[in-house]
């Protein structure tokens, strides 16, 4: 696919993106490690993130998820702040570490208390709250014992989903079991990026597979509890688009498709691996360790699947390089939002889907403080309105697209980019933890205004 040269932003293109049905569910998202902090209190056990930041060489500034946002502590302002935003939901993840610090067994009730402190503050405000089970901050004492890499690690994580349903039941609007298997697979155990920070191709994909079986499991467990919350999984789709018409362009964006997207897709939606890509890691000797009836418990039913996406794969074997004035975010992701849209529409002419919602979208600037105290993010807000225009496209085209969530609430620790990046619409300040609405979460308030 041929790209035209994208004009970087200078101002606001446009203010008013188009309506959204009504009963579209509009919110914002983060993730435990990320924000919390208190990484020692209350009984809460070292992740492998932990691990990871102590690890010379392995986070860009040196730092470390241990105060972070010091949500932990600051919950409640925090809450307010979404509130105030006018989103309906909010999207948090549990940290497994809190719940069970052992990893199996023994509940950390104190942990427990932390999130149903933030269930029923999110209710008494009007807000849904979204529960993400898993958002790679494995307890550190499960890593030891081979991490995901173990199949009894996919059982344990049954247990522990089980554990935090029974508490915070159906007053969560939706759990979904993981988030972007692909980066808790590849991204962290073949390319290294992330924790563990192995660079081993089997492993990872065997990790992938017992994701799988462990978000089924999971499922099975929730099924069986008579809730009325939506169950489901959130995977992050990057599509891909060849440089070029060329044969071999052509080819490797298909399977660059295939190991991205499709690994994590077919197995929940169709209950299998896709053909070309199995064939492939064959060849190579990689295949993970498959038991019979897993893809079975992988597939079965879900309510929603969670989509997160920031940018698109631009594949080229002759290394052909995006055109000159191609605007870039600063994590040097290309914005290209009709790479939305696309994908969207893909994912509904090629399979049945759930009820799908967009759990993360947005994006890093270098966003500073100016003399007036004002954070002036047009670049933020630009990206956000020409997603959330190729969003209403895709509704238009009849994709099942129910909610949208903008990442991130504030800026938070960005993993192996530490505290460089910024993705919040809301700026921190981390020697004080004071939060500044920027103008992209001014922006994002008046346009819920006028939804």
């Amino acid at each position: 696919m041929t790209v035209k040269s994208l004009a970087p932003s200078q101002e606001v293109i446009s203010n008013s993106p188009p309506r959204f049905p009504k009963g579209f569910i509009w919110g914002t998202a983060t993730s435990s490690f990320q924000i919390e902090g208190a990484a020692h209190e209350d009984g809460r056990s070292p992740s492998i993130w932990d691990t990871f930041c102590a690890t010379e060489g392995k986070i860009l500034d040196r730092t470390n998820g241990d105060i972070a946002c010091d949500h932990y502590h600051l919950w409640e302002q925090d809450l307010d702040l979404i509130k105030s935003l006018g989103v309906q939901a909010y999207r948090f993840s549990i940290a497994w570490p809190r719940v069970i610090p052992t990893g199996k067994g023994a509940v950390n009730s104190k942990g427990l208390d932390f999130y149903e402190r933030i269930v029923d503050g999110l209710i008494a405000r009007g807000l849904e709250p979204h529960v993400t089970l898993y958002h790679w901050d494995l307890p550190q004492c499960l890593q030891d014992i081979g991490g995901w890499e173990n199949r009894d690690v996919a059982y344990y994580f049954a247990d522990y989903a089980a554990v935090v349903a029974d508490r915070l039941g159906s007053r969560v609007k939706s759990y979904a079991t993981f988030n972007e298997p692909w980066c808790v697979s590849i991204l962290s155990n073949e390319l290294g990026h992330h924790a563990p920070g192995k660079f081993d191709r089997k492993a990872a994909l065997q990790v992938a597979h017992h994701l799988h079986l462990a978000h089924g499991l999971a499922m099975s467990r929730l099924r069986g509890m008579n809730l009325t919350s939506d169950l489901g999984i959130v995977l992050n789709l990057t599509p891909a688009y060849a440089a070029s018409d060329s044969e071999a362009d052509q080819h490797e964006a298909t399977m660059n498709d295939g190991r991205t997207n499709r690994w994590f897709l077919d197995p929940i939606l169709r209950g299998e691996y896709p053909q070309d890509v199995w064939e492939a890691y064959e060849e190579e000797g990689v295949l993970p360790t498959v038991l019979p009836g897993d893809l079975a418990v992988a597939s079965q039913p879900i309510d929603f699947m969670g989509i997160n996406y920031y940018t698109r794969s631009f594949v080229s074997v002759d290394d052909k390089k995006l055109p000159e004035g191609t605007e870039f975010t600063d994590m040097g992701w290309e914005v290209f939002p009709q790479g939305l849209s696309d994908l969207l529409i893909r994912l509904h002419n090629e399979y049945k889907l759930p009820d799908i919602y967009i759990t993360e979208n947005g994006a890093a600037y270098p966003d500073q403080m100016a003399e007036d105290g004002h954070v002036h993010d047009t670049g933020r807000i630009n990206y956000l309105n020409s997603h959330f225009k190729a969003a209403h496209a895709s509704l238009e085209a009849g994709v099942p697209l129910k909610g949208y969530f903008v990442w991130s609430l504030m800026d938070n620790f960005e993993w192996a980019f530490g505290y460089s990046k910024r993705f919040g619409v809301v700026y921190v300040d981390y020697e004080t933890q004071k939060r500044t609405l920027k103008d992209s979460a001014l922006w994002y308030r008046d346009f819920l205004k006028e939804q």
